[in-house]
């Protein structure tokens, strides 16, 4: 990828930032045929898009808020993505617990609305439970005061395994994709933005990069791009920090989610199974600046343990959590509005006077549509000949509907065969990383050969999710992990030691 990124060659369009939304808009731009590069200055959903409550959804608490559009919007989006990448999103069912007598049907009737809005695409039709129904559900919900509630289904996902599939799927389709490969400087040329400066942060080289059309789709860092380009435009982007805790099944046992329709700051909070554990989450806090590895603060893991004990009979202690971490929402600023809850999830695109494409908000669910109206401004920005959408119904990288596949390996669809073999040809490879995480060092070995992993990190947060899931176990799991990576790599003991540093100091940071 280096070497053909460095290629003396016009791009039709560079895309800055590998998130969901600029792997995103890098599918749709290559689908099209045009001639597309991907810039992400660390690794592919290294920020945000790597710390999402795992949902694939329409927006339950949108709908409180009139955004019936939105809405709509997204729950066809759940669709094609459930349809596209069946490996990597599921149908999860969620009760959303009544301890008021009125709650039940209050609750039974806006989620009959959500189910009309779906309009014949739902996971399943939502339904009254019965206190002994919901208990049967969730036995761990706190039985006084009990009323019932009401059961609904959205879906789940992995969020870096499927901002991976889109990578490799972008790739297939002849994509340049490029991890820690920093934007340093626009390049201008008679007055408009053509093209980028850029320099690789593994080797440290640069060089310039020439293209038609630029697209800035940094996230919670749009806005320092926009500055390039002027350095006295107003903000974009308003920043706000979403966290969340994960403890043991046994506080959730089964495959069934909570919802608490509204905490005291007026959001919603879920607990969610998730790869044999369970996220808790989230927060909506004000940020002003943007950082590449936020914290979940003392506050927002109390609030948490909190709002989850008002509704789980056994109490969350500091003791119980084993990872807390944290994430950034670039939001579409919307004047002197603060209120970071309030917001629109929506999103917009925009071009700057000098021709810098800036696509803001939006979310992992309906991503595809925001890059399809990204590419679309951008080829017009960029004089491009205009060509339609192919993505609605593009199946991605890995596509499988096995239905006997169990995690870890139904995330890699039809390439789990390929990383067995792995540990047929060294039965080394077949041990797992750590007693209390489901991974094994095969997928280590399998992701520094094939899927652009060139650092500890990369692995044990985003190829495979150890550190969200667990972050003492996977500090504990590094060493082994990056003996397996250095020799994929090529790299010395030196190199290994030096990324088991560097992640164990990671690694504290998601410690509560």
């Amino acid at each position: 990828m280096l070497d053909r990124a460095r290629e003396l060659r016009p791009w039709d369009v560079v895309v800055i930032g590998g998130g969901c939304t600029g792997l995103a808009t890098a599918l749709d731009a290559c689908a099209r045929g045009y001639r597309t590069l991907l810039l992400e200055r660390g690794d592919f959903t290294g920020g945000t898009s790597s710390r999402s409550t795992k949902l694939i959804h329409g927006g339950v608490r949108y709908l409180r808020q009139g955004e019936v559009g939105l809405v709509y919007g997204a729950l066809r989006e759940r669709h094609r993505l459930r349809r596209n990448a069946p490996h990597l999103v599921d149908d999860l069912p969620l009760v959303v617990p009544a301890y008021r007598w009125w709650e039940r049907p209050y609750f039974g009737a806006g989620l009959k609305v959500y189910d009309a809005l779906a309009a014949g695409r739902n996971l399943g039709a939502s339904r009254l439970l019965s206190r002994r129904d919901c208990l049967n559900r969730i036995s761990t919900l706190r039985p006084r005061g009990l009323h019932g509630g009401v059961l609904f289904h959205d879906g789940q996902f992995d969020d870096s395994r499927l901002g991976w599939a889109m990578a490799r799927t972008a790739v297939s389709l002849g994509c340049v994709a490029l991890n820690y490969a920093q934007v340093v400087a626009l390049v201008e040329s008679r007055g408009a933005v053509k093209g980028v400066r850029v320099r690789d942060l593994v080797g440290g080289a640069e060089w310039e990069v020439r293209g038609a059309v630029v697209v800035n789709a940094a996230g919670p860092f749009a806005d320092s791009i926009r500055r390039m380009d002027d350095p006295d435009q107003n903000p974009a982007v308003v920043l706000s920090r979403g966290a969340h805790i994960v403890v043991s099944s046994a506080f959730l046992p089964g495959h069934t989610a909570m919802l608490v329709p509204r905490t005291d700051d007026g959001r919603v909070l879920f607990a969610i199974p998730w790869h044999g554990h369970v996220v808790i989450g989230t927060t909506d806090v004000p940020v002003g600046e943007p950082s590449r590895d936020p914290a979940a603060s003392d506050e927002e893991v109390d609030y948490l343990i909190e709002h989850a004990g008002r509704y789980l009979a056994r109490p969350i202690t500091r003791a119980d959590i084993l990872s807390a971490w944290a994430g950034l929402r670039g939001l579409m600023a919307a004047g002197p509005e603060q209120n970071t809850a309030a917001l629109s999830r929506g999103h917009s695109v925009g071009a700057s006077r000098r021709g810098l494409v800036t696509v803001t908000g939006g979310k992992w669910t309906t991503c595809r549509k925001v890059a399809q109206d990204t590419v679309t401004i951008a080829a017009d920005v960029g004089g491009l000949s205009p060509a339609h959408t192919r993505t609605a119904a593009l199946r991605l990288h890995g596509y499988s509907r096995r239905g006997d596949a169990r995690y870890p390996w139904k995330v890699y669809g039809t390439d789990a065969d390929a990383i067995r073999e792995l540990e047929e040809a060294d039965e080394r490879l077949a041990g797992l990383m750590h007693p209390a995480l489901p991974y094994r060092l095969s997928q280590a070995a399998w992701a520094a050969r094939s899927e652009m992993a060139v650092r500890l990190e990369d692995v044990l947060a985003r190829r495979t999710r150890a550190l969200f899931l667990n972050a003492r176990a996977a500090a504990q799991a590094a060493p082994g992990v990056a003996a397996a990576m250095a020799h994929e790599l090529g790299c010395d003991e030196r190199w290994a030691a030096d990324e088991v540093r560097a992640f164990t100091r990671l690694a504290s940071r998601y410690v509560s």
